[in-house]
């Protein structure tokens, strides 16, 4: 699977998906680029798109684009809090659902600790 992480991921976080082509925005050269733009490039060269941007979805339409957005919703932006997210963020990524957002939140994550 192609990644790109959004510029407000924590980097890092490429190294816990070494199954998957990860790049950061920086990588890519697009740090510049505006939200529409960037998911019309993304589409193009990525599966998926990761992101922590919660306003996203109400900012742009991406239905049109082949492409799937996860955003991260952890308890706060700091890599061990994102890193909680990894085992949900692992199964979403071989079934990409391109021209939708998916998000992963920190609360289906304590839920699932809890169990029945």
């Amino acid at each position: 699977m192609r990644v790109l992480l959004d510029e407000c991921v924590d980097w890092r976080l490429l190294r816990d998906l070494p199954e998957h082509q990860v790049k950061t925005l920086k990588q890519a050269g697009w740090e510049e680029i505006d939200d529409g733009a960037l998911l019309q490039l993304a589409a193009e060269h990525f599966d998926v798109f990761v992101t922590v941007d919660k306003d996203l979805p109400y900012q742009q339409n991406i239905s049109t684009y082949e492409l799937t957005v996860i955003i991260l919703r952890a308890r706060t932006t700091k890599l061990s809090d994102l890193r909680a997210l990894l085992p949900m963020l692992r199964k979403a990524l071989p079934i990409p659902r391109a021209g939708e957002f998916q998000i992963l939140s920190w609360r289906d994550v304590a839920d699932l600790k809890a169990g029945p």
